[in-house]
């Protein structure tokens, strides 16, 4: 690989880096994002290498436009959703007990349209 080669992708690399930060600015994070004014997360742990999340949503609560940074997640208690994100909107049935992680940041709308109480755990890593 040439200089310009390398130079020019490091550049490409870093651009990448700056417009994801700059959308995901424009957004809350999970703990900001609340529904209708109201807050749906609380803070169980906070340490310079992780922050523990629960997230409570009872039926017809949602949480607003978000993004996730890279985390693990935990369903403690699931329900029905209809889950807004950049692949358009769908319904999904969320079980308990059920988990799920992503190693890139994540932009999503939900709405809990089920009729039971859903609690999740999201680990997010500093």
């Amino acid at each position: 690989m040439t200089s310009f080669s390398i130079k020019l992708l490091s550049f490409i690399i870093a651009l990448n880096v700056l417009t994801a930060c700059k959308n995901t600015k424009q957004l809350p994070d999970p703990l900001e994002a609340g529904w209708q004014g109201q807050s749906v997360c609380e803070v169980l742990q906070d340490t310079k290498e992780l922050r523990v999340l629960k997230c409570t949503f009872p039926p017809n609560v949602g949480h607003e436009k978000h993004y996730h940074a890279p985390h693990f997640g935990y369903t403690i208690n699931g329900s029905t959703f209809k889950i807004t994100d950049q692949n358009g909107t769908r319904e999904v049935n969320v079980p308990s007990n059920y988990s799920f992680s992503n190693d890139t940041i994540v932009e999503h709308e939900v709405l809990n349209i089920g009729d039971s109480t859903a609690v999740f755990l999201i680990v997010e890593y500093k």
